[in-house]
């Protein structure tokens, strides 16, 4: 797969077409972090309002992501992910222009929706490669596609200082971020005419109902009403602190809270309209057809603490260097960018470790371990530090927390096709609710050392908490390692030579 990873044909085009519209997403996600001190001088924020900004930022990828995945699996990921570029430029131009902290929260949190792009990718590689390579492609699309925020903080802060002058010579955010919302917009029309859905030959499966997650047992139903709460939950956290930072007064404070709980309501009502028969024991899968949604769920915990961790850190660390170490904010960028500059390796390196060393549990509980020493080790970084040192013990950081979420997406795939978009999107949400859980924790703790020292020891000891319960609970998927995905089988012919397989779905031929 290595070689062929250049030729850019067949399924190699589509790997790079795709993992360049997730750095594009990412790209606008995280133009905010490279500007923080400059929104903030420019606007006249306070530290609590900026802090807020950066929750924001993350907060809608919640139930964004969960959304994305039913309409992922009906409509299938070319759709999906053009729209989302395409409309990416309408809050991108929204924050350009605001000229207030109420119109720069309502603009990051609906730009926050565009980080939901990454669940559709997932589904869109894994339809065109096979279990025993989906570890390195997930790997790549995921690790290439999350350096768009190092992307963002190598070169917005630069194109903004060129482009100074529009601004009577003072840094010109509004021009570059406004820019990264136009520039994915017109890629997301290049992606819908340059990529198909699956190969020739293969059909997209479809789940029979769509709007809630199919489940194969009665007891894994209430198990995910149980793990659907924090979906929620973590977003009234979000109006708690709005109402702290004065966003919300009381009263939209409850309005907001009693619409949530409607939301969980609503949510747990189309769980139960593709469920009801299983639940009232009319209808049971067998054997061969079922999943455990337990393996789901441990897998949204491992995605709480690497790419949860991954969002709060790259929210933070601009400012945490340019503070800690008295640099300009061009460095400050360029230096933080040394954290999510691992992705291009250790993603699809994780990816890759899951492909080759035979067990993917394995793979995932070394490298969550490794993350929490990681964290616990970052805590100890102070001013006084070496800078070299420091960089360095970033990116060693890093390296664990995006091998760890290469781990994490070689299994997602593995675990029911069908569904596939659907438990992304699930796994996905999970690390939003870990990064404005992250956020929201950080933005109540002293500034300085003393805050960053705790914030560093928390992300550690939850990764350290996590790797017990995958050394444990955690199960190698069915089929890690097989040629062909769940529900495909290999007509005999493409045995003497012949290039389109023929695929089975659930029984019907394709």
């Amino acid at each position: 797969m290595l070689t062929e990873l250049w030729s850019f044909r067949g399924r190699y085009r589509i790997l790079h077409l795709t993992w360049f519209a997730f750095f594009l997403s990412f790209v606008v996600w995280f133009n905010f972090a490279p500007f923080a001190t400059a929104v903030q001088e420019s606007l006249g924020l306070t530290s609590a309002q900026l802090r807020t900004l950066a929750i924001c930022n993350v907060a809608l990828t919640v139930p964004a992501r969960i959304i994305i995945g039913m309409v992922l699996d009906k409509y299938g990921p070319r759709v999906t992910y053009s729209l989302l570029l395409i409309y990416a430029a309408i809050p991108c131009l929204m924050f350009a222009l605001a000229q207030n902290f109420g119109q720069l929260v309502i603009s990051r949190l609906l730009l926050s929706i565009v980080g939901a792009g990454f669940v559709i990718g997932i589904r869109m590689v894994a339809e065109w490669f096979p279990p025993k390579e989906i570890g390195l492609a997930e790997g790549i699309y995921g690790g290439w596609g999350n350096f768009g925020s190092a992307g963002a903080a190598f070169t917005l802060p630069t194109l903004a200082t060129l482009a100074a002058f529009m601004s009577a010579g003072q840094i010109n955010w509004r021009f570059a971020i406004a820019l990264t919302g136009i520039f994915a917009a017109v890629y997301g029309v290049i992606y819908f005419f340059n990529v198909q859905d699956t190969p020739p030959g293969k059909v997209y499966q479809r789940p029979a109902r769509h709007g809630g997650l199919e489940v194969t047992s009665r007891r894994d139903f209430w198990f995910m009403m149980a793990m659907n709460v924090p979906l929620s939950a973590i977003l009234g956290l979000l109006a708690w602190r709005l109402n702290q930072v004065g966003f919300l007064n009381n009263t939209q404070l409850w309005l907001t809270w009693l619409f949530l709980v409607g939301l969980y309501s609503f949510q747990s009502y189309k769980c139960w309209t593709v469920n009801k028969e299983l639940v009232l024991g009319q209808k049971r899968y067998p054997a061969s057809d079922r999943y455990e949604f337990s393996q789901v769920a441990i897998l949204e915990l491992t995605y709480v603490v690497n790419f949860g961790s991954e969002l709060a850190v790259v929210s933070m660390l601009p400012a945490f260097f340019e503070n800690t170490f008295g640099l300009s904010k061009v460095l400050a960028g360029m230096i933080a960018a040394s954290y999510a500059f691992m992705n291009l390796a250790a993603r699809p390196g994780g990816g890759l470790i899951s492909d080759t060393l035979g067990s993917r549990k394995l793979t995932m509980v070394v490298l969550t371990g490794g993350m929490g020493i990681a964290y616990m080790i970052m805590s100890g970084v102070q001013g006084t530090w070496w800078l070299p040192l420091a960089i360095a013990l970033t990116m060693m950081c890093s390296f664990f927390v995006q091998a760890g979420e290469g781990s994490t997406f070689a299994m997602v795939p593995l675990i029911k096709r069908r569904v596939t978009g659907q438990i992304a999107g699930n796994v996905g949400a999970y690390g939003n609710v870990g990064a404005v859980a992250y956020l929201t924790l950080f933005s109540l703790l002293p500034e300085g050392d003393i805050g960053n020292r705790i914030f560093f020891q928390v992300l550690g000891v939850t990764a350290i908490i996590v790797t017990f319960l995958c050394a444990f609970y955690l199960k190698e998927p069915k089929g890690s390692f097989a040629a062909h995905h769940e529900g495909e089988e290999v007509h005999p012919e493409t045995a003497v030579g012949q290039s389109v397989p023929h695929f089975v779905e659930e029984g019907r031929e394709a």
